[in-house]
């Protein structure tokens, strides 16, 4: 490896630090941030450009280790945009790395952008520094504008048109699962000769089996004896409605006990005034009340990734109940955690999760098959302790360390 490799990581829309939950940081979050962490580790220098949100958060910050930085461009206003008015703000994304670079005299060796609006940043970069560029979807817009339900959740056509340019100008695309390769080469009619597989990693210092008793009194809440776990972000996408229906149904059953059991729901702003709280969160909340769910979910909002090790080992299983997801990190962590999964069978989900020896995998929007699946892992611990322990042993096979040593050699491939 050359001395002193130096990465321009992109991550226009959402920043690597930024709590997990809200309605634009998740798992690409993660990403970014442990990657650039495991990077510093393996000698690389990685500077993270993101778009400023906030006047008030320092330009740069050295919160990623070994040198390793986040920097903050602006571009429009410093406070958070909807995605359909960013894109509008590339260019001045573009010319802020340039004038950061140029003012500290930096030279990268390579882009690493993610995506699709950093995509458009990066060609530009790449054709400025005559360097290469490799670059990471994370979501594809065609399979979104597919699973859509609601107006609000279409980009239009200038996000595939934006996708498409980026396949065409990256030098090369990792794909986080054979099934998003396919997809890739399907939908956009793309020769993936320059598509590498690399999966996200996980983090296993952080994310590791912990005694129920002990994450229970960890946390302190939900006070329940049997607990369900959703992390996500609160949006129509990830199926939480599903979820919900299922909990109704185990209830109409009489596979749950109403005293002993909940759902606790990891995301989003429940607690935000009338006038500010999201239309989602909303929804889901009017659905369990007509439901008489009230007591039985909880929304416990944001919460710090450090607690959620703790969550997920004190849930009896995790759900992934997404309509669509490039890959799962949320399952992942739980799988380190020794905590059975029970996901949709979609996209990088039914590549992670291990049907009947990790946890589950059902249709999505089944309600039916979710809770039948949730039924048997609540009543049954010897089930469920047989799928944690092999869920985590599984999950060794992602840690960051073996992960992250496959994007650099892809990286000392690309520069030759």
């Amino acid at each position: 490896m050359r001395s002193t490799l130096k990465i321009a990581m992109l991550s226009y829309h959402t920043c690597p630090l930024a709590t997990l939950g809200g309605k634009d940081t998740g798992g690409m979050n993660v990403y970014v941030r442990d990657l650039t962490r495991m990077l510093g580790v393996l000698g690389v220098h990685v500077d993270v450009f993101t778009r400023s949100q906030s006047e008030h958060v320092p330009h740069v910050l050295h919160d990623l280790g070994y040198g390793n930085r986040v920097v903050h461009i602006k571009a429009g206003k410093e406070v958070p945009l909807p995605k359909q008015e960013l894109a509008s703000h590339t260019q001045q994304f573009f010319m802020g790395i340039e004038e950061f670079a140029f003012r500290k005299k930096l030279q990268y060796d390579l882009i690493h952008s993610h995506y699709w609006l950093s995509g458009l940043a990066a060609i530009k970069l790449k054709a400025s520094w005559d360097v290469p560029f490799v670059h990471m979807f994370h979501t594809l817009g065609v399979m979104k504008q597919r699973v859509a339900k609601f107006e609000d959740e279409f980009e239009g056509d200038y996000r595939l048109i934006g996708e498409k340019r980026i396949l065409d100008e990256a030098n090369r695309i990792i794909a986080a699962t054979p099934a998003e390769l396919a997809q890739i080469q399907w939908l956009y009619q793309f020769d993936t000769r320059k598509i590498k597989i690399i999966p996200p990693g996980v983090d296993l210092s952080r994310f590791y089996p912990i005694s129920s008793d002990e994450a229970r009194e960890a946390i302190g809440v939900p006070p329940c004896e049997s607990m369900i776990l959703y992390v996500g972000r609160i949006e129509p996408l990830k199926g939480l409605d599903t979820l919900i229906e299922a909990i109704a149904l185990m209830r109409a059953n009489g596979d749950i006990n109403e005293t002993a059991f909940c759902l606790a729901v990891i995301g989003g702003d429940p607690d935000l005034g009338s006038e500010n709280i999201d239309a989602e969160m909303v929804r889901l909340k009017e659905l369990c009340h007509s439901h008489g769910l009230d007591k039985l979910v909880t929304f416990l909002g944001k919460r710090d990734q450090d607690t959620l090790p703790y969550y997920y080992s004190a849930a009896e299983a995790v759900v992934v109940p997404s309509h669509y997801e490039s890959f799962g990190i949320v399952a992942l962590e739980a799988m380190a955690c020794g905590t059975p999964v029970v996901a949709s069978q979609v996209g990088g989900l039914a590549y992670l999760v291990q049907d009947g020896k990790t946890g589950y995998t059902v249709p999505a929007s089944d309600v039916d098959a979710l809770a039948d699946r949730l039924s048997r892992l609540i009543h049954d611990k010897e089930l469920r302790n047989r799928l944690g322990e092999k869920a985590s042993k599984v999950a060794e096979d992602f840690s960051w360390d073996i992960i992250a040593k496959q994007v650099l050699d892809l990286y000392e491939e690309m520069l030759g």
